[in-house]
């Protein structure tokens, strides 16, 4: 039996071309000896090569294969993977991120959160060059979330109390907050549920702690979602024209959040 068993609670995997990393992330929370009531695994239309990889680790790792013909893309992954979540509460990973040593102990409280408490999403990563900007200490080494929603509190990020990075769910969350935003690319999808998620009341915590995963830490395969290098462009001009640009951001994400309101 498992030393860290989660009953209730259902592992959902989105997966895209990356069955190596898949793979790794299924070892590593196997030597982490994390165990759950059900895995999960949604793919979007893989390359047949990772499908009949997939369908091998079969043989050495108990989940279930949700698939689709074609590519669809994030927004259909996720639905499609959540509809078949049978549990009360969803851990849900991407396929490139991996558990650490920390995770079990804290993932305890967070279910203990959300058992008593009245929590939509517990958050356990972010990009370290993207903190979320306003927390509060809460309890457990979890921070509340808290979305400022006036418009002198300039930092773009702020939009961002949801994110695709690893998180627990109630599995109604799709009821609750409405289903993703199908045929568009990973960032709009993503920043569409952030919208439904503040406009309807979510209320998330962060962990504080060091990350309870971490991101591509093998880097097995190449990433299937490529963003624009000027983005991460260390030219000082584009650092200013990106400044101006995310406060520009800032205030239409304000005019668009204000009209989902009314």
């Amino acid at each position: 039996m498992a030393a860290h068993k989660f009953d209730r609670v259902t592992l959902l995997i989105t997966h895209y071309n990356r069955s190596k990393s898949l793979e790794h992330l299924l070892k590593r929370c196997a030597e982490e000896d994390l165990e759950f009531e059900e895995v999960v695994i949604s793919d979007d239309g893989s390359r047949p090569e990772h499908l009949d990889y997939i369908k091998l680790l079969q043989t050495h790792y108990k989940f279930r294969l949700i698939t689709t013909p074609v590519n669809k893309g994030l927004g259909n992954n996720i639905n499609k993977g959540q509809d078949a979540v049978k549990t009360q509460y969803t851990l849900y990973v991407q396929e490139d991120f991996e558990p650490t040593p920390d995770f079990a102990p804290n993932f305890m409280n967070a279910v203990k959160l959300m058992d008593t408490e009245e929590w939509d999403l517990i958050r356990f990563y972010t990009f370290p060059w993207a903190p979320f900007p306003y927390l509060k200490d809460y309890k457990f080494g979890y921070s509340k979330m808290l979305f400022k929603p006036e418009l002198w509190y300039l930092n773009h990020l702020k939009f961002r109390l949801y994110s695709d990075h690893p998180h627990l769910r109630r599995s109604i969350f799709l009821e609750k907050f409405g289903r993703y935003v199908e045929g568009q690319r990973g960032d709009p999808t993503e920043y569409a549920m952030c919208m439904n998620f503040l406009t309807k009341g979510g209320k998330a915590l962060m962990f504080q702690g060091p990350d309870l995963f971490l991101h591509e830490h093998g880097a097995l395969e190449p990433n299937t979602m490529v963003r624009s290098k000027w983005k991460l462009s260390n030219s000082i001009i584009i650092k200013m024209a990106r400044s101006l640009y995310l406060k520009g951001k800032v205030v239409n994400s304000t005019l668009k959040y204000n009209k989902l309101k009314q």
